[in-house]
């Protein structure tokens, strides 16, 4: 079948085009174990556009997309982020992105394989129609459906389950190795036994989390944390001002504290942070893409002893002297994708959040006219809002 849609190539001048391509119906599995199934023809709706997207254009310049295309063909559609129409079932639904031969896609192994939709060996979103397979079609709840057309609002929000979901599975995460990692020196301090070690262990080690970058992901990671841990202290650290939106919104919304990034040292910076926590940090997380990071919590000793370290930015590296790696005993970590159940939960949290206020729509026709200007001056640009989406089948929305 031949749609219109926004595909990467390897191109040095056109990584990113519009125009007619052809979707196939590619028999596949959701996890391992289970049978391969033939997919569902569905229409996209609204499209997030996310950081990997950009990410994508760029490998595509440099001629190393190949191994990320579909079987069979030299391009990859894109979009992972997302909801759709099914008309063959009469609902609307969010792709779940991430499937494959895997018992758990937040621990494949070397000899097992996966694919994402709009990211890797499988379409994505940004066309007209495609194919999705349907155990992964998850269902929205009820209320934010009239005549036929979805609320924008909560149109707005669905761009967010699959981010949101990383960011549920990060909680899990630290929640989880935090607990074992101090569980016995809490059952010490406090004389009892080990499950309840554990769950104070659980908490305490968000008792001063330092959150590095403030996008949406710091935002979402940061909302889960309060809201899952009553007494724990978030510090955002940023380069916007105080007053900006951004910064405002993530305040209003999660109880946090922020602490901009205007300092003329490292050193500067992490002495500041130390203060505003009242004292070194027992997490940090690392979101803001920025070889600072690392630097901020292991060499300017921003990380407490017995901390956690996070990281989740795509990009820098990660490097620490051994010594006091050791002797503080740090753990560090990385993880990223999520189980069904995360994005389950995602899209529950989402539909009563405020996240639809951080969306900025861009009309399809102006993307569509140049998409990689669209990137380049808009969606990805140095003022680009939190969050772009595209309405790209007004037929199921309602109007503004």
């Amino acid at each position: 079948m031949i749609v219109k849609g926004t595909y990467f190539q390897n191109d040095t001048e056109k990584p990113l085009v519009y125009g007619d391509v052809e979707i196939f119906n590619t028999k596949r599995r959701r996890l391992r174990g289970e049978e391969e199934k033939d997919a569902v023809l569905c229409e996209p709706v609204m499209v997030g556009f996310c950081g990997t997207d950009n990410e994508l254009m760029h490998m595509g310049s440099e001629g190393r997309l190949g191994p990320k295309f579909p079987a069979g063909t030299n391009r990859l559609i894109n979009g992972h982020e997302g909801i759709v129409w099914v008309p063959s079932q009469n609902r609307f639904a969010i792709v779940l992105i991430r499937g494959g031969n895997s018992y758990d896609p937040t621990r494949y192994t070397e000899e097992e394989t996966y694919f994402e939709y709009g990211c890797d060996q499988a379409d994505g979103l940004f066309c007209d129609k495609q194919y999705f397979h349907p155990d992964m079609l998850l269902p929205i709840p009820e209320g934010y459906v009239e005549n036929g057309k979805l609320k924008l609002s909560f149109a707005k929000k669905m761009v967010f389950p699959d981010p949101f979901a990383c960011m549920l599975f990060q909680l899990e995460r630290m929640e989880d190795l935090g607990s074992a990692h101090n569980f016995r020196v809490a059952m010490k301090k406090y004389k009892c036994c080990e499950e309840e070690a554990r769950a104070i262990a659980k908490e305490e080690i968000f008792d001063r989390t330092v959150i590095f970058g403030l996008g949406t992901t710091g935002m979402f990671i940061g909302d889960l944390i309060m809201q899952n841990h009553k007494n724990a202290k978030v510090l955002f650290v940023g380069r916007s001002p105080e007053d900006s939106p951004k910064v405002k919104f993530a305040l209003e919304q999660e109880g946090a504290e922020y602490l901009r990034n205007s300092y003329d040292s490292e050193e500067e910076l992490a002495k500041a942070i130390i203060e505003k926590m009242g004292g070194r940090a027992t997490t940090f997380i690392g979101v803001s893409g920025s070889n600072v990071e690392h630097r901020v919590a292991f060499e300017h000793k921003v990380l407490g002893c017995n901390g956690i370290y996070n990281s989740f930015s795509l990009g820098p590296k990660v490097t620490f002297d051994t010594m006091p790696f050791g002797f503080e005993n740090h753990l560090i970590f990385g993880s990223i994708n999520f189980r069904q159940d995360h994005m389950e939960k995602a899209i529950e949290l989402l539909a009563k959040s405020r996240y639809d206020e951080i969306v900025e729509l861009i009309d399809r026709e102006e993307f569509t006219k140049d998409p990689m200007g669209a990137y380049r001056d808009k969606i990805y640009s140095k003022n680009a809002p939190m969050k772009t989406a595209v309405i790209w089948n007004k037929n199921y929305v309602e109007a503004e």
